[in-house]
């Protein structure tokens, strides 16, 4: 129970994240198009997609349900789960044209564009601090060594 809530937590703490990354995007969308007026369907439709992605989440990258699988395959099971969701968001609250396959064409690039950008720097970011991890973990060992010889 206790890693049920834990969880609950960790999901909704990255919707509060994902959701407030989009506002700050629509918002700089309105500052320079000269919106004034802030939708309350498209804000309302934010907050779910942000729901949805942080379930989404949860589901694909942690060992709350699937258990052992390549990140490649958990990327790949977020994209196929997220991209239908974001979709079907984007129809319902006429963030786009429904009736321009160019703007909805633009839309999917974009959203594997951004996807690409993220994985990139999640990877590069657990490089870096896994080797500042490792770097601590040698100069730990190197200490307890040397603690022991001057026993």
């Amino acid at each position: 129970m206790k890693q049920f809530f834990k969880g609950l937590i960790e999901c909704k703490l990255s919707a509060c994240a994902m959701f407030t990354a989009a506002v700050f995007l629509y918002l700089c969308g309105c500052l320079v198009y000269g919106n004034r007026v802030v939708s309350t369907a498209l804000l309302w439709g934010l907050f779910w997609v942000s729901a949805a992605g942080a379930v989404i989440q949860a589901l694909c990258f942690s060992d709350w349900i699937i258990k052992k699988l390549r990140y490649t395959w958990r990327s790949l099971l977020f994209v196929l789960l997220f991209l239908p969701v974001l979709s079907l968001a984007a129809w319902k609250t006429k963030w786009l044209p429904a009736d321009q396959a160019g703007a909805w064409v633009l839309f999917i690039v974009i959203f594997f564009l951004i996807f690409l950008v993220m994985t990139v720097g999640f990877d590069l970011y657990f490089r870096v601090t896994g080797r500042k991890y490792d770097g601590l973990l040698g100069q730990y060992r190197k200490e307890k060594e040397d603690a022991e010889d001057g026993d």
